[in-house]
């Protein structure tokens, strides 16, 4: 890589995470202005957790991402395993590729006409069912890229041996796929706690099915205030660790083994 390269890289760094980090920095900031620095303190930290308002709407998110990312985990390998397994078609690989290139004010529009023409009540199930609708594309290309170099004839031997398919499957296949797969669950957790603009369309009305970007919205509109500095904080930490984590999971992997 040559200097022009690596400061390229650097500038291009610097654009996306410096306002990253100075959000960061003022939540700590204990005069809770954000054009004077009045010391070091952890005080918006402690209002942020006594805030009934944010910890419900979090309590509700964390609902949402594990249910959709348990079920979207489940259906997104099988859908991997079967799309593999299948022979090339450029129809189901759009198909597929559908949901993760489409705008979310899209597919948050479509999802909400359909609930309305199946006269569906809206709440924290309506957003679940929509978390897993666009997660599903997401772990299927997680788990597809560790299917790549995956070596069938394991399998074919297994079957050999005498192993029905549910053997075959739970003793060889889902062991040698596992850290794509958890990778994957990793990665739709973090979607589904971090989407707004789905979660806003197919939550419905009132506060019993808001979550936590639907309440940092509903904050911000009235100014940004250290709170929201510190629970952008915590969000980026997780979402932070989940990916760093999805990806040495990823990387870990050994083609064929």
């Amino acid at each position: 890589m040559t200097r022009w390269h690596k400061l390229h890289l650097g500038i291009t760094y610097a654009f996306l995470y410096l306002p990253i980090i100075v959000l960061m920095i003022l939540s700590f900031n204990k005069a809770g202005l954000p054009t004077a620095w009045g010391g070091f303190s952890l005080e918006w930290y402690g209002k942020l957790f006594a805030n009934p308002k944010i910890q419900f709407a979090a309590m509700n998110s964390l609902i949402v991402a594990v249910i959709s990312t348990l079920i979207a985990t489940a259906i997104g390998t099988a859908l991997a395993l079967g799309v593999e397994r299948s022979g090339p078609s450029a129809v189901r690989e759009a198909l597929l590729f559908t949901p993760m290139i489409i705008p979310d004010i899209v597919l948050a529009i479509a999802l909400l006409s359909f609930y309305t023409l199946l006269r569906f009540s809206l709440g924290l199930h309506s957003i679940i069912m929509a978390h897993v609708v666009f997660n599903i594309a997401f772990v299927t290309v997680v788990v597809r890229a560790r299917l790549k170099g995956f070596d069938w004839s394991l399998t074919e031997v297994s079957r050999d041996l005498g192993a029905g398919p549910q053997q075959t499957f739970w003793h060889i296949t889902f062991p040698l796929i596992l850290p794509s797969v958890v990778a994957a669950a990793l990665l739709a957790f973090t979607l589904s706690v971090d989407e707004f603009i789905i979660a806003y369309f197919t939550a419905g009305a009132g506060q019993s099915s808001t979550t936590l970007p639907m309440q940092i919205y509903s904050m911000i509109r009235f100014g940004v205030t250290p709170e929201i500095n510190a629970m952008a904080t915590i969000v980026m930490g997780v979402a932070f660790v989940a990916l760093f984590t999805a990806q040495r999971l990823n990387k870990g992997q050994v083609p064929g083994m």
